[in-house]
Parts: C-alpha cells; structure tokens; sequence
C-alpha cells in the first residue's frame, strides 16, 4: 500500500535512504527528514517494514521534483518504484504544478514513466541549490536531469 509517510517511520525513512546514498539517493538529514515528512510516500505492507520511498519537493508555483526513489534490494524490479513515483506525479497534477523534474542516475527508470531527457539549462538555478549537500558535487556530478509536463486538472477542465 502507498501513502503518505508518519512521523513515527522518519528513523526508518532515513537509513533506507542513507543505504542507497553512495549509489543513487542524495542523503537527507534527519531534520530536513522530519521538516519534510509530507513530502515522501512509502509502500509498506502492513505492519511491516518500509519496503519503498519517494518524495515530491515542490520548488517553485509550476515546477515540483520527484526525489529519493528507494526500493530495498529484496523488493526492486517488482514495480514498487515505479508505483511511488507514480503517486508523486499524481499529487503534482492535484496541486497543479505544470512540470516535474528528476536528477537521476537511472534515466530510464523515468523515462519509461513519460519523462525526457533535458540540457541541465533548461531546469531553473534554483534546483541546484541542494547540489552543494552532494558527495558527488561539482566534478564528480552523474545525474541526468530528466522532465515530465503534465497537464492538469485546469488544463483539462
């Protein structure tokens, strides 16, 4: 099941997310975790443990992220991923935002979701304000920016 992630699962949220960091993940801090918890989604059957996460940051008016997509190794390519970035895109559409982007390592896990590949120009500065808090920034940087314009539920009314 997908939903809104508690505050009670941000510990848990964070070594899944500090697990995946020097791979694919930008590691938060327990404080932007807990500043943040509406951000994120989780799968997570039951009383068990959390199986997936992804957030949607919202940046500006028209222009959200979809971030942190982590799947633990024993659940990965069973569509859990795609699902939580999928409920990210969809939370974009209810607030009315016009784009979503990703930074990402894994262009075609996004790009099997609609999304396209784009010159880091294209997405606005103020995207990379968090590039600082990288391990891999400046010289070291792999992420492909990649972009999704949805149509909303004005757009479509």
């Amino acid at each position: 099941m997908i939903r809104k992630a508690q505050l009670n699962e941000v510990s848990e949220i964070w070594r899944m997310l500090h697990a995946f960091a020097d791979k694919d993940v930008l590691p938060r801090t327990m404080a932007d975790l807990y500043s943040q918890v509406r951000e994120y989604f989780v799968y997570k059957k039951g009383r068990g443990p959390i199986m997936g996460v992804a957030g949607l940051h919202i940046f500006w008016h028209d222009l959200g992220e979809i971030r942190s997509v982590a799947v633990l190794p024993n659940f990965q390519k069973t569509g859990i991923g795609s699902r939580l970035a999928n409920k990210c895109i969809e939370e974009a559409r209810i607030l009315g935002l016009k784009k979503v982007f990703a930074l990402t390592t894994r262009p075609d896990f996004f790009k099997r979701l609609g999304f396209k590949r784009v010159p880091n120009e294209e997405l606005p500065n103020i995207i990379w304000s968090e590039c600082k808090d990288c391990l891999k920034y400046p010289d070291k940087c792999n992420e492909i920016p990649m972009l999704l314009e949805l149509e909303t539920a004005a757009d479509e009314g």
